[in-house]
């Protein structure tokens, strides 16, 4: 710019000092527009108690509003997934009430509901059912004491900033193992459905039981009416959000149920009275012999429930412009855990279903769960006999309709179009749930996504170097066949980091090349550039491939290597072994030296005309 240039902009008009600051004022707010500020000290640690201090009294009328629209769906589905999950019905509400008001306190995220899901259903389960021996009571132990393995893990883990481990799951994973447990619940709640029972069992030995029980006319026509009634009701509804269809749904059911009496004259299985009262204090002592389903059971609860959590507040958090905090999310859930396994409660996690209906109904922060739960608690305390004819089919459509909801088809049908391999790998999944159980499924989940996680590090692309006519760089000979290689030298690219596993892989790719070259190799250079660690194993492999590669003849040199990686080698005593000199800043750099040492007959593309 000139120094009579007229362009200039508005802001450089003014004094220099007023300029700077409107600058910097302005590159401030572009910040905090990218990337809101994260609160800090006892406000990220006790979020609720900062929004209550920084409340807005415009807030309060649609805080109130959500909380009771929100009690709709609060009470049908607490109930549904209590009696899912092989517990009273009643602890489904105890489940509901408490969480809500300890993620009030702790939760980070404004409008995230918290609850009983469908998603765990499944998890409490098939640990429940054949500890708990039909004792409800046992079961109700057994429930608790999940949640609060579940509650330990996640604060802890929260603490320890491992936030980020639900991450290490990949998408076509985490599709597998929630497909296999929406058909795990969809297929529990069948016999509900009909009106009749069968023996606990995997997913595919309860849906042959169920085959053979229908088969000989096991199932209750009023009962399997008023359920398949309710279900359709609940699909046809779901066309219009706007509705309140699950509770349109129950409260038809259950008047049906009520004004014909077809709990007393054709034996439709109802809720019944709910004890009147709020949950009290009470430790889930179990048996020792227990302890290890327990356990087991609440770790896969916790990798299930935050993983749900962390992805839905993430995607909250974006849409309303705050940042996210997984570490902080992951005690709140862990917290909002304990305290529902402290008061007759059970495992919980957020809701992709409830958390709609409160930002539909205008939630404006957690006070709207606040109202939500004390809503209920008031239910308990003065209206418990509302939910006597509430009918068990009718619950088993409730939550067969959130199991629908957890199936993942249309991304799986994206993924089998670019990436096949993927897509069979969920399908597997999905068949390890199905076949081996939840818990095992999960498992093997896990296990799958270690596998999946190491594999392109233990066995890496990796490529021999040319020089394509008319392209800059040094690129794969294999994708480019026509690239010239120059005489006497080898340019071998790895793509990945260098480790245990892969190290003889290395060596033996490193060898191959050597040996597939069509002259006589003075000089092997490595582009290391992906190599982003070294470990000891993969050190003393470099070593001995030094001394193999210099016993022919051959000097190995590396190119574009990290200064991070290069310390490692420093402090396993390499880099001083093999030289300064054979580290190259770029690629370019170390062909330069090699021509410069080695006259070879080359001319570069680039040089020719110059």
């Amino acid at each position: 710019m000139g120094p009579n240039d007229s362009s200039a902009s508005p802001a450089s008009a003014g004094p220099a000092g007023d300029a700077g600051v409107e600058s910097a004022s302005g590159d401030a707010a572009a910040r905090a527009r990218l990337r809101p500020p994260r609160p800090r000290g006892w406000r990220r640690r006790l979020p609720g108690l900062a929004t209550l201090l920084d409340y807005e009294a415009s807030w309060l009328r649609h805080d109130i509003v959500a909380g009771l629209v929100l009690t709709a769906m609060l009470v049908p589905v607490g109930v549904a997934y209590a009696v899912a999950s092989g517990l009273p019905g009643i602890h489904g509400l105890y489940a509901t009430v408490v969480p809500l008001l300890v993620y009030a306190l702790f939760g980070p995220s404004r409008i995230l509901v918290l609850g009983p899901d469908s998603s765990l259903a499944a998890l409490i389960l098939a640990v429940v059912l054949p500890l708990s021996v039909g004792d409800p009571a046992r079961a109700v132990a057994l429930g608790g004491a999940m949640a609060l393995v579940a509650g330990g893990v996640c604060i802890v883990a929260g603490l320890l900033r491992l936030g980020f481990v639900t991450e290490l799951l990949s998408t076509p994973i985490r599709h597998g193992y929630m497909n296999g447990i929406a058909l795990t619940v969809l297929i529990s709640q069948l016999p509900k459905l009909g009106g009749f029972s069968v023996e606990g069992g995997g997913p595919v030995e309860s849906l042959l039981q169920i085959g053979r029980a229908v088969a000989a006319g096991a199932t209750q026509p009023a009962a399997l009416a008023i359920g398949l009634g309710t279900l359709a009701l609940l699909l046809a509804l779901a066309r219009w959000p706007r509705l309140p269809g699950l509770l349109i749904a129950v409260v038809a059911a259950t008047v049906v149920v009520g004004a014909l009496e077809l709990d007393t004259r054709h034996g439709v299985q109802v809720l019944g009275a709910l004890p009147q009262g709020l949950p009290g204090f009470a430790l889930p002592w179990i048996r020792p012999e227990d302890l290890g389903p327990v356990v087991l059971g609440g770790l896969a609860i916790a990798l299930v429930s935050f993983a749900d959590t962390s992805v839905l507040a993430r995607s909250y958090a974006a849409r309303l412009r705050r940042p996210a905090d997984p570490d902080q999310e992951m005690v709140a859930l862990g917290a909002a855990n304990v305290a529902a396994g402290l008061f007759q409660g059970f495992a919980i996690s957020s809701s992709s279903s409830r958390t709609p209906v409160a930002e539909a109904a205008g939630a404006r922060t957690q006070l709207a769960g606040v109202v939500g739960a004390l809503a209920v608690a008031a239910l308990l305390l003065f209206a418990p006999e509302m939910l006597r004819h509430l009918p068990t089919p009718a619950l088993a459509a409730v939550v067969i309709v959130a199991a629908l909801g957890l199936f993942e088809v249309r991304d799986l049908l994206r993924i089998r179009r670019i990436q096949p391999w993927e897509f069979w790998l969920s399908l597997g999944c999905t068949a390890g749930v199905a076949v081996f159980g939840v818990i095992e499924g999960i498992g093997l989940a896990i296990v799958i996504a270690v596998i999946e996680f190491l594999w392109d590090g233990w066995r890496p692309h990796s490529a021999v170097l040319g020089r394509a006519e008319g392209v800059r760089g040094y690129h794969d000979v294999s994708r480019y066949p026509d690239a010239r290689r120059i005489p006497g030298l080898v340019l071998f690219r790895w793509d990945a980091p260098l480790f245990f596993a892969n190290a003889e892989l290395f060596s033996d790719r490193v060898l191959d090349a050597v040996d597939a070259s069509p002259t006589r190799v003075h000089r092997l250079i490595v582009a290391a550039e992906p190599v982003t660690s070294v470990d000891v194993t993969s050190a003393d492999m470099l070593s001995e491939l030094h001394d193999r590669l210099a016993a022919a003849g051959v000097e190995l040199h590396f190119a574009e290597m990290k200064d991070p990686v290069k310390d490692k080698l420093k402090r396993f005593g390499l880099f001083e072994r093999l030289g300064g000199g054979r580290f190259h800043p770029t690629m370019g750099a170390a062909v330069r030296d090699f021509l410069a040492v080695h006259p070879v007959d080359w001319v570069d593309w680039e040089n020719v005309g110059s």
